[in-house]
């Protein structure tokens, strides 16, 4: 299968907008290394072999997570829990579809970057950041991480529903348009509006390895 790219966009309206109300474009101009994660969202094989824009985003979150390494942060590495499907997905999906995604995880994907030394969380709902389901906000506080660099798949669901959730939780975030992936340019320019509107900032691998490195 070969990868894709998003042609991913943020509205010239809505730069304005931010650009009006706090004075620049981005609520977030630097990054303090030590206390910033790179959270990777469902990078698995069960997403990477079925949808091309999956594969696409690997080298971007590779280079995103040797930088993160190199300059002190965290990398977690977020995967779905498996086990049976539960009785509420079974009624909202149909027994197949529900028993397929309950068998979605595993180990990241090994082209996105995975080095010893990496957290490795599951979640068992979409948000890495729901309370009590998922262990990552409770590592990351161990750390002292004030700030999450958001990338994986699929951008509208697990990705949207990791990023609400770390913003309401206080995090800075930000959120890589050519590291997340969704099953089209549509959706995943939706979402990315969303974010950038209300919930953190939007940027491209480029801009944020800059941060990282400066």
């Amino acid at each position: 299968m070969s990868a894709v790219l998003h042609e991913w966009r943020i509205a010239p309206r809505e730069y304005a907008r931010h650009e009006s109300r706090r004075g620049r474009r981005f609520a977030h101009e630097s990054l303090v290394p030590a206390r910033t994660a790179l959270v990777v969202v469902d990078v698995v094989p069960f997403f990477v072999e079925q949808n091309p824009y999956c594969a696409g985003i690997l080298p971007q979150v590779r280079a995103l997570s040797t930088a993160v390494r190199e300059a002190g942060g965290v990398v977690a590495w977020v995967r779905p829990t498996s086990g049976p499907p539960t009785p509420a997905a079974v009624a909202f999906y149909g027994a197949d579809v529900a028993t397929l995604y309950a068998a979605s995880g595993g180990e990241p994907a090994a082209e996105a970057g995975v080095r010893e030394g990496d957290l490795h969380v599951e979640k068992s709902v979409p948000s890495a950041f729901f309370p009590g389901l998922c262990d990552l906000h409770d590592l990351l506080a161990e750390r002292s991480v004030d700030t999450v660099i958001v990338t994986g798949t699929v951008t509208n669901v697990c990705v949207e529903s990791t990023v609400r959730d770390a913003a309401t939780l206080g995090y800075k975030v930000v959120l890589v348009a050519d590291a997340c992936a969704a099953v089209d340019d549509a959706t995943h320019n939706a979402t990315l509006h969303t974010v950038y509107r209300s919930f953190g900032d939007v940027r491209p691998t480029a801009e944020v390895l800059a941060l990282l490195g400066g």
